[in-house]
């Protein structure tokens, strides 16, 4: 399901969450800085059919902040709240990357004709949708804002449902 210059743009959508614009939840999982944190966190989606999408993880002396993209949310969720680790989630945009000179560009400038903040990207690990897409997460100050931007500009967003294809 995805939005933007594919067959169908144009159409209004809804999420089951009651939003009016595509976006994909990430978790925030805190975790100790320790030898072999990361990989006891890999492991629990190792063993289920939960593949990781994107991971980024920001470390500090005492702590890791590992931003993780998840390919079913809700099993994700399950698995996080099973192993008692502490995490929050926020809300993305996952924007497929152009296919001609300078993809980043244009994107970052899409975004910034709308007079919208990145707060930081990633890109994602897998192909995304069914061509299996290149595509990069972005946290922005005004995601309403900045899915109207892209897609008005002809970008394709991605959905959670494309992520699980």
């Amino acid at each position: 399901m995805t939005f933007g210059d594919d067959e169908g743009s144009g159409v209004g959508f809804a999420t089951a969450r009651g939003r009016d614009w595509p976006s994909v939840r990430q978790f925030n999982v805190f975790l100790a800085n320790r030898l072999g944190a990361l990989l006891e966190l890999v492991r629990k989606f190792e063993m289920t059919d939960v593949r990781v999408v994107s991971l980024t993880v920001i470390e500090t002396a005492d702590c890791a902040i590992i931003r993780l993209v998840p390919s079913d949310y809700e099993r994700a969720f399950e698995v996080l709240a099973a192993a008692k680790l502490p995490f929050t989630q926020s809300d993305l945009i996952v924007v497929k990357v152009p296919d001609h000179d300078q993809p980043l560009l244009s994107i970052t400038k899409a975004l910034l004709s709308g007079e919208i903040n990145i707060h930081y990207l990633y890109p994602l690990l897998i192909g995304v949708g069914p061509l299996g897409s290149t595509a990069l997460a972005i946290h922005v100050d005004d995601f309403e804002n900045a899915a109207a931007t892209l897609q008005n500009q002809g970008f394709t967003l991605f959905t959670e449902t494309d992520l699980s294809e």
